[in-house]
């Protein structure tokens, strides 16, 4: 079992966001009890950041950010605190190999994206923190990920089933929340995560008391200490409420 948990770790989409992408009135109501007891809650997304911060504002958090599936971690005060970069050569391979596969993509710089197939004129001009792509054709992704098995550079992951992403090896958001933790002064025996897609495996795995969306893939409720409801029906509050408010 967890030591006193300290930290609530949420991914956003699939997880703290309905399928609206909205929060919930319950939701907003549990994470600022979890506030007041103390209680370090941390958005863990694959979002960068400025697709998440606005998120972070409404719930009024006060401790750290962490934005591109662990690609960079903020403060509240949009103060840098970390960053990995993808070379801009390999998100070019990526971007061609994806092409011919007819992937739709998108890639994250430092300042801006790239959605839909599009692409810049010079890759090498720009900071790279994340890429990704999708299909719904199931055998293109597997052989885009097929590919990219000879690059060991790289880290994948996923946010749904349809979709790949990619960053630097080693980055990961359980990587990053172990910086929250060391900054912070815990372990991750202090934290809950809460997620429910293979960007969240790792952090979930690694924490304390790792926890799966009921609408969670298999993979992760496999590896979880404890499954709670579907994102439209308010999981993560109900987590914290059994397990952090007590």
């Amino acid at each position: 079992m967890a030591d006193a948990l300290k930290l609530v770790a949420l991914d956003m989409d699939g997880t703290l966001l309905t399928n609206k992408e909205t929060l919930s009135t319950h939701t907003k109501e549990i994470i600022a009890k979890a506030l007041e007891q103390e209680v370090h809650v941390v958005i863990s997304t694959g979002r960068w950041l400025d697709n998440c911060y606005s998120f972070a504002e409404e719930l009024n958090l006060n401790s750290y950010l962490i934005s591109s599936n662990g690609g960079e971690i903020w403060t509240m005060d949009k103060e840098l605190i970390d960053r990995h970069l993808l070379k801009a050569e390999m998100v070019e391979k990526l971007y061609e190999m994806a092409q011919n596969l007819g992937l739709n993509t998108w890639m994250v710089t430092t300042n801006s994206v790239y959605r839909d197939g599009k692409r810049p004129d010079d890759f090498y001009i720009h900071y790279w923190l994340k890429f990704g792509c999708d299909s719904l054709e199931k055998e293109k992704l597997d052989e885009f990920v097929n590919e990219l098995s000879y690059y060991e550079e790289l880290e994948l992951s996923n946010s749904l089933p349809t979709n790949v992403e990619v960053n630097p090896i080693g980055v990961n958001k359980a990587a990053a929340l172990k910086k929250v933790c060391d900054l912070i002064g815990i372990s991750m025996n202090n934290v809950m995560a809460v997620g429910d897609s293979l960007n969240d495996i790792k952090m979930i795995q690694q924490a304390g008391l790792g926890v799966a969306m009921g609408n969670a893939q298999q993979a992760i409720k496999n590896v979880a200490d404890h499954v709670t409801d579907t994102n439209d029906h308010d999981g993560v509050a109900k987590a914290i409420e059994r397990f952090i408010l007590k």
